[in-house]
């Protein structure tokens, strides 16, 4: 299973966690970007992969949705909703911070606290909130340097907490898909599925169309997002998370109606949601 490393990230925390659950047991590996964990299960050298979709601070995850976009080879085999928590961690404490250190997600995830706390600090994205702590561990002495990053990944590193949950919201949780080619839910129940399509733009009223598609059939939208298509400007791709009915036959005819209204149409699988437990890093 594939994860955006290195290890002592929350993707890897969420793996594991999700791993535990798993009938089939997997190594986990390690890899540079989310974009290469999904890349590495469409070129077979890792069976799965799991990615982050969506954080509830900070909305999607733009690289998943769009490289799920672009792919036809894809199942959506589970969803997991992973508690974030990020905590402050340095190399030295009482040392004067000059610089904070994470990925792009945590620092936003933060904002508030920072600006609060560390108004002067300069603010680094860096690959990941685990390169963060490696970053931070190998700084020059005093430099003040610091790192938003889980507890596992600043104790792989060295390094000593300044403060713990600093995330602005506390029910800051991130939806992840574990992806593969092929669907094997298990056990588990399908409870939603993703629809993405193309709609043309220019025909007045298309989206609506779509979305009366689901609405007549009784079958539930949870969520709906945009994305430019990349063919010009005004064009759209469009990715919707739909509740699984009891009667599958309503979904089934919502997706072939809004077929016949998009340029082109993609369904990932239906799959299971997990909720990982609070307590949880």
């Amino acid at each position: 299973m594939g994860f955006l490393g290195p290890e002592g990230t929350h993707s890897e925390a969420a793996a594991l966690y999700l791993n535990g659950l798993l009938p089939e047991k997997c190594q986990l590996v390690p890899l540079s970007n989310i974009y290469a964990a999904i890349r590495a299960v469409e070129d077979g050298k890792v069976d799965t992969c799991l990615v982050p979709v969506e954080n509830s601070i900070e909305g999607s995850i733009n690289i998943t949705l769009d490289t799920l976009a672009n792919t036809d080879s894809l199942k959506v085999v589970r969803e997991l909703i992973w508690r974030v928590h990020n905590h402050l961690m340095v190399k030295e404490a009482g040392v004067p911070i000059t610089k904070i250190l994470s990925h792009a997600q945590p620092l936003a995830q933060c904002r508030e606290y920072l600006m609060k706390n560390f108004p002067t600090a300069e603010l680094d994205a860096v690959v990941s909130s685990a390169a963060a702590a490696e970053q931070v561990a190998t700084s020059p002495e005093g430099s003040g340097w610091a790192a938003i990053c889980t507890e596992r990944a600043g104790k792989m590193n060295g390094l000593v907490p300044m403060a713990h949950n600093i995330e602005d919201h506390d029910n800051n949780s991130t939806r992840f898909y574990q992806l593969a080619k092929t669907d094997y839910n298990g056990k588990l129940p399908a409870e939603k599925t993703l629809l993405i399509c193309q709609i043309d733009g220019k025909h007045a009223g298309r989206l609506c169309e779509v979305l009366m598609e689901m609405a007549q059939r009784n079958v539930n939208m949870t969520r709906i997002e945009s994305r430019p298509a990349r063919t010009g400007l005004g064009e759209y791709i469009f990715f919707f998370d739909v509740d699984v009915p009891g009667e599958a036959d309503r979904l089934q005819q919502a997706i072939e109606a809004i077929g016949k209204k998009s340029i082109w149409l993609r369904n990932p699988g239906q799959f299971p949601v997990i909720c990982a437990p609070n307590k949880l890093e």
